[in-house]
């Protein structure tokens, strides 16, 4: 068969591979990124038009549009409505972009790490990613400023708000910092922000697209992680320079987003009940991580470095001996216990051995201790075994 050249960089995503093989029942699973299914809110249908069966507007529902237009504005994000665009869940956001930027060989700049997906998706169009480095607080700023002169890329792409997978929270003082520089250089911005409601210790902060003053600028968010993933709503509001062309790719690739899924979305968002729903899940993920945080303490205080995350899904470990932790995945699978070794999450994995992403959210606390526990026997066999 004669296939696109495109094909050839085609990879399978990890993620999912370990997710089905996590499927036994026995697994104790800390791998992918998924809401605890007792926090998954009780919806109603009975109330939806009948003429949300028939086919919508490419842009997404108009009522849905200006609530989240109108939530947009409140977190300091200058938009209207006729900016927003209803997207298949914010991976599909990440694919638009790719695909109105992304040549084979086109330069784009990205965290260290970033989110596997989306690494997934611009590699698959040819890219060629260039990295900052993550510290504490945000990116690396010399390092970044370093790339922007030696390099001119077409986008960059940050999740400032608990990031995955480091669950790294910008400061403040760095998202001003990273606006000034996308300003001076001319470079536009995607920013992902699925996990900026998941706050523990309710701290909030403007978008950084919202502080950009010449730069162009794609901001991205979705229900997945606060509703139902299963519903596949998710948003893009872009500035008016960009907007048409995004509308006209999203017209080509499904023609519109799912409008019954909306319709479910738009009876929650800007609603007192969606707060309180907010409110009850930073409580239960608050719990869940400070369980894990313990849990780790006990197991893995010698094994791993650490930082408690403030928010989102998951916690980023770096090992205090490094090795390719790729390499764990079997024993760990036979030991009835998965996990998302680190190394996928930078453009180039063999150079980033020793990290490990444990999702908190999803695993029954009853099963928590024992299955770090496990993990964490792994981790030790593998580098006695290094070592001899």
């Amino acid at each position: 068969m004669v296939f696109s050249e495109r094909v050839s960089r085609l990879k399978s995503s990890l993620i999912r591979e370990i997710l089905a093989a996590a499927q036994r029942p026995e697994v104790m699973s800390f791998a992918g990124g998924l809401p605890a299914e007792a926090m998954l809110p009780k919806v109603e249908w009975a109330d939806m038009p009948l003429s949300l069966g028939q086919y919508g507007m490419s842009e997404g529902e108009p009522a849905l549009r200006e609530a989240l237009a109108a939530e947009a504005r409140a977190l300091g994000l200058p938009c209207e409505a006729s900016q927003v665009l209803v997207v298949s869940g914010s991976q599909q956001t990440l694919d638009l972009a790719a695909k109105l930027y992304i040549d084979k060989g086109t330069e784009i700049l990205l965290e260290a790490p970033t989110y596997l997906a989306a690494l997934q998706i611009f590699q698959l169009f040819g890219a060629d990613c260039l990295t900052v480095p993550l510290e504490a607080d945000g990116p690396n700023l010399a390092q970044l400023r370093q790339r922007l002169e030696q390099h001119r890329p077409a986008f960059i792409y940050l999740i400032p708000t608990f990031q995955n997978p480091s669950a790294v929270r910008y400061s403040e003082a760095k998202r001003e910092a990273v606006a000034a520089l996308l300003d001076e250089f001319g470079v536009t911005l995607i920013e992902d922000e699925p996990y900026r409601e998941l706050t523990f210790d309710g701290g909030s902060a403007q978008p950084i697209a919202g502080r950009l003053k010449k730069s162009s600028w794609i901001y991205t968010g979705t229900v997945s992680k606060t509703l139902l993933p299963g519903l596949r709503v998710g948003y893009l509001i872009a500035s008016p320079d960009l907007f048409p062309h995004l509308l006209k790719l999203k017209q080509s690739a499904d023609l519109h987003t799912n409008r019954i899924g909306q319709w479910q979305a738009l009876q929650w968002i800007g609603s007192e009940k969606y707060q309180q729903h907010l409110s009850d899940l930073r409580g239960f993920y608050r719990q869940r991580r400070d369980a894990f945080q313990a849990a780790l303490e006990t197991h893995f205080a010698d094994l791993a470095d650490w930082n408690t995350p403030q928010g989102g899904l998951f916690f980023w470990l770096t090992l205090k001996l490094p090795l390719d932790t790729r390499t764990l995945l079997n024993t760990a699978l036979a030991n009835d216990v998965a996990f998302m070794p680190g190394e996928p999450f930078f453009p180039e994995p063999d150079r980033n051995p020793g990290h490990l992403r444990l999702n908190f959210s999803h695993i029954d606390p009853a099963r928590l201790d024992e299955g770090l526990k496990r993990l964490a026997a792994v981790v030790r066999q593998a580098q006695a075994a290094q070592a001899a």
